[in-house]
């Protein structure tokens, strides 16, 4: 732990659907807007728009938000709180907590994955060997629960639940970027092979669909299937929705070729029909006139990954602009986190695009 600590060259210590929740007045800042209308002064972040809840995948956005706009004392406060109210025995972090206390306490991987690396990089950034220590801690518990081996490679399952063979799977919780920054963080070869394992899988999936689904399965034999929700349960069907509008934007931001050409892979079936559609099948066919942040910013994604500098702009553009007009939490979240990926290297990727 030493050894790794001072390879950091660290010197000191210590130191869904619409709602009506809008940003502070005269925040236009998408960092600043989320952080001062979804984070409560105790470090909790509440889906203002979806009954009040806590989830901790909005824990980690806003842990990275605030390391990616310096902003150290949200940051101890969001995860002082999180670490208080949601960490479980076995090093990663509950689900759900509402109403004073957690009601479900599986873990999400995509929450864990992305609150280890907010916390290395915060360790850097602010000079803290305790939060780094703990983003280590809680980068080994991801490993140690949350991915298993197949044939395919090492592969992130959906969480502490998906315990059986085919285990449950989410292609937009793969984050080769969030991979890099711990194991570069830890010297842990597992991260490299969950890398590749990852842009293994995925790619399967992209050999079957034009677009990756929300949810699928991966089985020993690293066969992949599309799936129509978490361990085939969902009542809508197989789609490409608001979890895997994330997928070009995690591939986008790796600074491995491969892995961009997986995010830009999804350009032709995401152009094929005009009007940014929040939800698609897996060929492309908009299933809604709706339109989300996210889904903007994952177009963004896949035109940047693809060398199209002025279509990512404009989707970006676009995105802001949606945020503004319809509030929402996860909106919110995205609208900071998608430049933050695709325009600057501040949380540890490669950004496909220069800064504006």
């Amino acid at each position: 732990m030493l050894l790794l600590l001072a390879a950091t060259g660290l010197t000191g210590c210590g130191a869904g659907a619409p709602g009506s929740a809008a940003p502070g007045p005269g925040l236009t800042d998408p960092s600043a807007a989320f952080l001062s209308t979804y984070v409560d002064p105790d470090g909790r972040v509440v889906r203002r728009d979806q009954a009040g809840d806590t989830v901790s995948e909005g824990q980690a956005y806003a842990m990275l938000v605030a390391v990616g706009s310096g902003d150290g004392d949200t940051f101890r406060k969001v995860w002082g709180w999180t670490r208080e109210h949601l960490l479980r025995p076995d090093g990663t972090l509950s689900w759900q907590w509402a109403d004073g206390s957690v009601v479900d306490a599986s873990s999400a991987a995509d929450a864990d994955l992305d609150a280890a690396r907010a916390l290395v990089l915060a360790g850097r950034t602010f000079g803290d060997l305790d939060l780094l220590a703990d983003g280590l801690k809680l980068g080994q518990a991801v490993l140690d629960v949350e991915t298993v081996p197949t044939s395919a490679g090492r592969v992130l399952t959906a969480g502490s639940w998906a315990t059986g063979e085919p285990w449950a799977f989410n292609p937009s919780y793969a984050s080769p970027a969030a991979y890099a920054v711990l194991g570069d963080a830890s010297g842990d070869s597992r991260w490299a092979e969950l890398a590749a394992g990852s842009r293994a899988v995925n790619a399967r999936l992209l050999e079957q669909v034009d677009l990756p689904p929300d949810w699928a399965q991966v089985h020993a034999d690293g066969h992949v299937d599309p799936m129509p929700g978490a361990a085939g349960h969902g009542g809508q069907g197989v789609r490409y929705g608001y979890d895997a509008t994330r997928f070009p934007l995690r591939y986008a931001e790796s600074c491995t070729p491969e892995d961009r050409s997986l995010a830009a892979r999804l350009v032709p079936a995401l152009e094929q029909s005009p009007g940014s559609a929040a939800e698609r099948d897996l060929g492309g066919r908009p299933l809604t006139s709706d339109r989300s942040v996210v889904g903007l910013e994952g177009e963004a994604a896949a035109l940047a990954a693809a060398g199209d500098v002025a279509g990512a702009r404009d989707r970006m553009a676009q995105a802001v602009t949606l945020q503004q007009q319809t509030p929402t939490y996860y909106g919110g979240a995205w609208a900071a986190l998608g430049p933050a990926f695709l325009t600057s290297t501040v949380l540890g990727g490669c950004a496909p695009l220069p800064a504006a």
